[in-house]
């Protein structure tokens, strides 16, 4: 039976294999559709407390920070603009099940059922009223992702080469998970705990979304290696563009 670390060595692996998966297979379909799914599973998995290492931490730091891989992966290939739009999408995502699944509660369940009163409970507590830390992650989402997009486009400017992208990627990430980190812990807990116990929430939670950009950075590197889908192509960007304006471009792939 494996322990937590070790299980999490092997989930953090997973999440971001299919990560890679998904955007081999589908391409920039599968980088939104991966943003979409990352979005409701991160949100699902919050309410899960785990610990390691003698640290009480959430579940669904993985696969939020994969989001971040999948906007850097689209704003090196194909431009901030459509960066941009997958965190449109993803917030659109979060939106459209709140109020799906908050519907859905409201039906009643049928009587004598046992296992379907089970699951209203489950999905009363997952999906239920309007938490406050709902609030902090719609928002924390939002500042943060669009300020990891023009993060990179800076960075993009100033380390253009091909091989200082874990330089354009672990600089805007690690910079955006601190203001997400930030908004959210602020939002979510400050004035529900003590300080000193504020402070450590705040810090280990940015520590290991910190480990987890950079366990991600080898990824990005294989999924950038990867041919560009042909339905892509127009929206493709020279590699002496992308320290510049945005610019579409057929190059050959």
């Amino acid at each position: 039976m494996l322990n937590n670390i070790e299980w999490g060595i092997l989930f953090v692996i997973v999440n971001y294999a299919l990560f890679t998966i998904c955007y081999r297979l589908f391409g920039i379909k599968g980088l939104y559709g991966w943003i979409a799914i990352a979005a409701i599973l991160a949100n699902i998995q919050v309410i899960k407390t785990i610990e390691l290492l003698g640290i009480v931490t959430t579940l669904g730091n993985t696969m939020y920070v994969s989001m971040y891989l999948a906007s850097d992966l689209l704003n090196e290939r194909f431009g901030p603009r459509v960066a941009r739009k997958a965190v449109w999408f993803g917030f659109f995502t979060l939106i459209v099940t709140t109020i799906v699944m908050r519907m859905a509660i409201g039906f009643d369940v049928a009587p004598g059922v046992d296992i379907s009163q089970d699951a209203q409970n489950a999905l009363q507590m997952i999906f239920g009223p309007l938490s406050i830390l709902l609030i902090a992650s719609l928002s924390a989402y939002l500042v943060s992702q669009f300020l990891d997009v023009r993060l990179y486009k800076w960075l993009r400017r100033r380390f253009p080469a091909p091989h200082q992208l874990w330089i354009r990627n672990n600089g805007s990430t690690m910079i955006s998970s601190f203001v997400d980190t930030l908004i959210f812990c602020s939002i979510a807990f400050l004035g529900m705990y003590e300080w000193s116990v504020w402070i450590e929430i705040f810090l280990t939670t940015y520590v290991l979304k910190f480990l987890l950009t950079a366990a991600g950075t080898p990824f990005l590197y294989l999924a950038r290696s990867f041919k560009v889908h042909e339905e892509d192509v127009p929206q493709l960007i020279q590699p002496q563009a992308a320290a510049g304006e945005e610019s579409a471009a057929k190059p050959t792939v």
